[in-house]
């Protein structure tokens, strides 16, 4: 799996019939530091993501395992949303506070 913030919605009003009803949204990988890496990703969503969100997201065979794509033809699928992120015991990302939680031992 890998780390992505969602940057937006991507529209399309010509498309396959198999992606018909399947909320498209613009990704993009993150690293250890949240910053951003990598190119943009066209992920379908799978759990509600919405824009600025730290989300968890599912590339090739793998992302047409859940629900809502299988069977379709997606590439890349949002598969679920980060609430935490804990590296040695410490909280370095909480979704309330995004990633301004770095180093913070007990943010909340």
């Amino acid at each position: 799996m890998i780390l992505a913030q969602v940057l937006g919605t991507v529209v399309s009003t010509r498309k396959d019939p198999g992606l018909v009803s399947l909320k498209l949204l613009l990704t993009r990988e993150v690293d250890g530091a949240f910053k951003p890496v990598g190119g943009f990703v066209v992920a379908a969503d799978a759990v509600g993501a919405g824009e600025g969100e730290l989300v968890l997201l599912a590339q090739g065979s793998s992302a047409r395992m859940t629900e809502v794509s299988r069977e379709k033809p997606v590439d890349a699928v949002i598969c679920g949303i980060v609430d935490a992120v804990e590296v040695g015991g410490q909280d370095v990302y909480l979704k309330r506070r995004g990633a301004a939680a770095h180093g913070a031992r007990h943010a909340g």
